[in-house]
């Protein structure tokens, strides 16, 4: 070889040298660059999750404000232990039922989600361990058993509400939201996949349809917490005096400023609950998020200026706890649409939902069913009228750009077939949590009883099953000597 050819060889390899090195720094910032986006998204949860967890003060303001003064503590008790007894049961069993490998597109069982195992042993694996997920979830979950509180207010057992609120967190909505955002039946993000993964959503079970959108919750939470609630209501009886003659007698709440501003709080947590609900940040889905951040502020405007109307027309009065169920009417019925309609859309769901609260809370005084909050009215019923709006208002436009499966091959929207597939998963969703619910309110109700005592409802829940008569004495004698 001369001296040429030597001098040739060594710019060639010279020149691989570099390649080389600017290939390692071009993978180097690749990795450097997921590892952020994984950040993002890791802490996007994390954030929103915070954010639905503070709704659960939003609730326990807005549940002290509207019952008697004798049971403040009972309530804020209640709402507090909803997010304990949550987190362990939904840590024990209720994420792998939700999130595990499908059993027949009924239940997710997974050895490696039991207790969580799986989610602890993948701290140093690649990606997300999982915790962020787990977190996010069980935030859900605690807002769920949480509506039930408000139905059974100021009359059932403290020990009989803990078990209702265990067995809704970690088997009654677990189920549910396997079925509509697991690998259930009703699910739009891979139904029942076979070996190959080829999913089958209802109702052909092609990638020309597509399962349940509901995209934070209106079905698998609040109707599912809503209907338990209706049956807790239906099991305990009204409250002593709350009907007389066949009508009802207004028991007024002891703070209207507490119920307004637990509304306040709930309308901003919303914010996490359905814009959290992108369960991402990087790509398009913060586009997402700000859309639903858009039709949620829309929707439950609508709902609170026209409850104020029918308030003035029907009631002949401007009444602010009306008014505060049109914010959370419109809060409830948007949330299943709130990434795949338009504006316009949003606006008409929010009015609509406000009637139907307004329409079901006069059915159940009609009924003499007791619901202390309303309850059933704005999350059951709101939430079924949710899931079938989207199916009303949808577009197949809009269901691609939310991220749906099958966005391209799918029209589900436009021929009418995703209307028909709302409906079967609102009554779908609706059974389980009146059947589920209703069989652990009866097993209660034979077994440990689930209302307390004619004397202890006179006296107050706060006096006999939290000792409060202590802190009052304690009060007087402090400030008043």
């Amino acid at each position: 070889m001369d001296t040429q050819d030597s001098q040739l060889l060594r710019e060639v390899v010279k020149e691989l040298a570099a390649l080389k090195q600017n290939h390692s720094a071009f993978e180097s910032s690749a990795d450097e660059k997921y590892a952020n986006v994984q950040a993002l998204d890791v802490s996007w949860l994390v954030l929103c999750g915070a954010i639905v967890f503070f709704m659960q003060a939003g609730f326990s303001m807005l549940e002290v404000g509207a019952v008697r003064s004798k049971n403040h503590i009972n309530i804020l008790y209640k709402n507090i232990m909803d997010g304990a007894v949550a987190a362990i049961g939904f840590w024990m069993v209720g994420y792998m039922f939700a999130y595990g490998k499908t059993a027949g597109g009924f239940v997710g069982i997974e050895g490696g989600l039991f207790f969580c195992q799986s989610i602890q042993n993948n701290v140093n694996g690649e990606g997300s361990a999982g915790f962020e997920s787990w977190f996010f979830q069980w935030t859900f979950a605690g807002a769920a058993s949480t509506i039930v509180s408000g139905s059974v207010a100021e009359r059932m057992k403290f020990e009989a509400y803990l078990v209702v609120s265990f067995f809704i967190t970690c088997f009654i909505y677990p189920i549910a939201v396997h079925w509509v955002w697991g690998q259930g039946f009703l699910s739009a993000w891979g139904a029942m996949p076979d070996a190959d993964g080829k999913t089958f959503p209802l109702f052909s079970g092609t990638e020309t349809s597509r399962g349940m959108v509901d995209f934070a919750g209106s079905g698998c939470v609040h109707m599912i917490g809503g209907v338990a609630g209706l049956m807790g209501a239906i099991m305990l009886g009204p409250r002593k005096g709350r009907f007389v003659n066949g009508k009802p007698v207004t028991f007024p709440p002891s703070n209207q400023i507490m119920m307004a501003l637990g509304t306040m709080i709930l309308w901003f947590g919303w914010y996490g609950f359905n814009c959290g609900s992108t369960l991402v940040l990087s790509g398009n889905a913060a586009n997402v998020a700000a859309k639903v951040a858009f039709t949620t502020t829309i929707s439950a405007s609508s709902g609170c200026l026209t409850m104020t109307l029918i308030a003035r027309f029907f009631e002949k009065y401007f009444d602010i706890g009306l008014a505060l169920n049109g914010i959370l009417a419109g809060l409830v019925s948007i949330t299943a649409s709130c990434a795949v309609v338009n504006s316009w859309h949003a606006f008409i769901i929010g009015m609509i939902g406000a009637f139907v609260v307004y329409g079901a809370s006069k059915l159940l005084l009609k009924l003499q069913i007791d619901d202390p909050l309303d309850a059933f009215p704005v999350h059951g019923c709101c939430g079924l009228w949710g899931v079938i709006a989207t199916g009303i208002f949808c577009t197949d436009k809009n269901v691609a750009y939310a991220g749906y499966p099958n966005g391209n091959t799918c029209n589900a929207c436009s021929t009418g077939e995703q209307l028909g597939v709302q409906i079967v998963g609102a009554l779908v969703l609706f059974t389980w949590s009146a059947v589920t619910s209703g069989a652990v309110f009866l097993a209660l109700k034979l077994t440990m009883g689930i209302r307390v005592s004619e004397q202890v409802e006179d006296e107050g829940m706060d006096i006999s099953e939290h000792g409060a008569c202590v802190w009052v004495c304690c009060f007087v004698c402090i400030f008043m000597p």
